[in-house]
C-alpha cells in the first residue's frame, strides 16, 4: 500500500470527495485470503455530515476477487461491492457516545487519527465484504456432493455385539 493519509475530519465537514484504485496484490492482508491476487479494487470515498452532526464518510468499494469454493475446492470469481456508512469519533469514549446517540446497527462508528492511512480502511470494507463461506452459486458440472441418507454408525456398536 502507499501509506497515503488524509485528514479525514476535514474531508468529511467539507463534504469531498475521492476515488481511486489499488491493485489487489498491494493489498496484503486482503491477498492472504484468496486464491489469486490479481485485479484491482475500486473505491470512492463522499464525506459529510450525519444527522446527529458527527462527520460521516460513506465508502464504497468495487472489486472481483478470486476464491476458493468451500463445496467443491476449485476457483471462482466473487464480486464484491459494498458500501458503508462509517461515523467518525476521535477517542474511544466519543465513539461509545456517538454508537449510543446513532443507536443504527447499519452505521459503524470507527476511531481515526488526524492524518488517518486511508488504504487500511479501504482493505478493512474489502475484508468485510468477502464470503464467510465461500461458494460457486452452482459448482461446475464434475462435482456431486456426498449425501449421506444413513445414521452415523455408534461407536458402542461393536460393544453391544459382544453381549
Amino acid at each position: 500500500m502507499n501509506g497515503k493519509t488524509m485528514d479525514l475530519f476535514k474531508f468529511c465537514l467539507d463534504a469531498d470527495q475521492a476515488s481511486g484504485s489499488y491493485a489487489i496484490q498491494d493489498l496484503n492482508r486482503l491477498s492472504a485470503e484468496l486464491f489469486a491476487s490479481e485485479g484491482e479494487l475500486v473505491w470512492n470515498f463522499s464525506g459529510g455530515r450525519h444527522q446527529i452532526g458527527a462527520p460521516e464518510l460513506k465508502l464504497h468499494i468495487q472489486a472481483q476477487v478470486k476464491l476458493i469454493c468451500q463445496r467443491c475446492l476449485t476457483p471462482y470469481v466473487e464480486t464484491l461491492d459494498s458500501v458503508s456508512t462509517l461515523v467518525l469519533a476521535k477517542t474511544e469514549e466519543q465513539a461509545d457516545e456517538l454508537e449510543e446517540r446513532l443507536n443504527d446497527d447499519s452505521i459503524d462508528v470507527i476511531v481515526v487519527s488526524p492524518e488517518q492511512e486511508y488504504s487500511v480502511l479501504i482493505e478493512d470494507e474489502a475484508l468485510l465484504a468477502l464470503p464467510v463461506s465461500p461458494r460457486h452459486a452452482t459448482c461446475p458440472d464434475g462435482f456431486k456432493a456426498e449425501i449421506i441418507n444413513e445414521k452415523p454408525v455408534s461407536p458402542f456398536a461393536a460393544l453391544k455385539k459382544l453381549k
